[in-house]
């Protein structure tokens, strides 16, 4: 086993925390800014029709990388433990499971919404002026999509080794590739959301190959020798079930984009569509970094799960929640103390910037919930406890907010919209810290070790 691995059981926590969370945090913040820049070059060389594009298109990348997520999540969950046992061998084997998996679930998306694509875009909730521009940017985006999930994924894998570095280091480089290219292709060859789309296939194909030559360089913990062309139904299945909260967490995402494209298209048109877009960016740029603390807990929560310190277990966990819950507040203090100036940041429409302050402020005014809601489905998963790992991941999006996306604006109309998330948000907190508190004690009294 490298060394990177066995200081996941033998360092101290706190600083074992800043080594794989910094990383993990970094990362995130610097793909969080890629978001931010890649909508700001949409908003000023397209226009507020190109964000709400964007914003109609998202269903479909929230798809690629909830596949990514469940099968990198699931797998590295079971990686981190088996290594934590000792076990190099069954390690491996997930790994190259994974690899597959990856594979071909993002060929059969593509396929499928290519087919589809049309049908899928009215689904979605697109406005017949906007229908166009968003099949343009979806049409290339779909032609990276192998590369996507499979950075994605390898992600997870590499972090759950405990090299939270490199993890990194290809998050910066696809992120930075991509800001560079994002000027170029869309204002400098005047390509409009064709080149965005470009820019972040191109980033993401870039970012996956980084990830290969790591894994064949022979500084992994894991081993693509004895890869083989097959897929074991039985590995495939467990990776799934643990991973499958990411997954329903993340295309529930898509779901709730869906839900309230159309409620936005019946109460405000395609200008709320496109606030939404910028809205849903900034909220998306918060949540980015508490994502890296998790992550960055994960490993840890894992190996010594599997080697049965629970104490470094407990240790972790309630580090990554007082972390999480700091950066919470701090997000929330910046939106509600400047919504205006994070907004014209996006446009310099009067409109734009007047509806997108509202927007912005409402939807994230239970922020400081948020990091709490994270850490807790995050350790369920290192843990391998699918199930309730499973309900957290339902709970916010498709418990509460979509039924709330779907009830209040026929009372409030496009308010509605905006109070739907933090409602959802105050639940599914509740919820989690009831589940929480019922479970702790009796789960390391009776270690489930999978």
């Amino acid at each position: 086993m490298k060394e990177q691995s066995k200081r996941l059981g033998v360092e101290g926590i706190g600083s074992l925390m800043a080594r794989l969370s910094i990383p993990a945090f970094v990362g995130m913040f610097v793909m969080g800014m890629y978001n931010i820049v890649d909508t700001i070059f949409v908003s000023y060389g397209v226009g507020s029709d190109g964000v709400a594009a964007l914003s109609i298109a998202f269903p479909v990348q929230m798809i690629l990388m909830a596949m990514a997520a469940m099968f990198g999540i699931g797998g590295a969950s079971i990686i981190s433990r088996s290594l934590g046992a000792g076990e190099q061998e069954r390690a491996n084997q997930i790994f190259h499971q994974v690899i597959w998996l990856v594979i071909l679930s993002s060929i059969f998306i593509a396929i499928v919404t290519f087919i589809f694509i049309d049908p899928l875009i009215t689904i979605f909730g697109a406005p017949a002026e906007i229908h166009t521009m968003t099949k343009d940017f979806l049409s290339l985006i779909l032609l990276g999509a192998a590369f996507q999930t499979f950075a994605m994924a390898m992600n997870n894998i590499v972090r759950s080794e405990g090299n939270a570095k490199t993890a990194m280091l290809t998050m910066i480089i696809s992120a930075v590739l991509n800001m560079i290219l994002n000027p170029i292709f869309i204002m400098g060859l005047h390509m409009g959301v064709r080149g965005s789309a470009l820019a972040t296939v191109i980033a993401q194909a870039v970012g996956a190959v980084w990830l290969l030559i790591y894994f064949l360089s022979g500084k992994s913990t894991l081993s693509l020798n004895g890869f083989k062309f097959r897929l074991d139904g039985k590995l495939s299945l467990r990776i799934m079930a643990i991973g499958f909260p990411s997954f329903i967490m993340m295309s529930a995402g898509s779901v709730v984009t869906i839900a309230v494209n159309w409620m936005l298209q019946l109460f405000g048109g395609t200008l709320a569509i496109a606030v939404y877009g910028v809205a849903n960016r900034i909220a998306s740029f918060v949540i980015m970094p508490i994502n890296g603390i998790t992550q960055g807990m994960q490993p840890i929560v894992g190996f010594n799960y599997g080697s049965r310190q629970l104490d470094r277990v407990i240790r972790a966990v309630k580090l990554g929640m007082i972390v999480a819950t700091i950066l919470s507040l701090i997000a929330w203090g910046v939106v509600e103390l400047f919504p205006s100036q994070l907004v014209r940041i996006f446009s310099d429409e009067p409109e734009m910037i007047s509806e997108g302050t509202n927007a912005l402020r409402l939807m994230l005014l239970a922020a400081p919930t948020i990091g709490f809601q994270i850490v807790c489905g995050g350790l369920y998963q290192a843990l391998g406890q699918a199930r309730i790992s499973f309900v957290i991941s339902l709970m916010r999006q498709i418990i509460c907010l979509v039924p709330l996306l779907l009830i209040l604006p026929q009372f409030f109309g496009l308010m509605g919209v905006w109070y739907a998330f933090p409602i959802a948000d105050v639940i599914a907190f509740s919820v989690c810290f009831f589940i929480l508190t019922k479970t702790w004690r009796h789960m390391f009294k009776n270690p489930d070790m999978v």
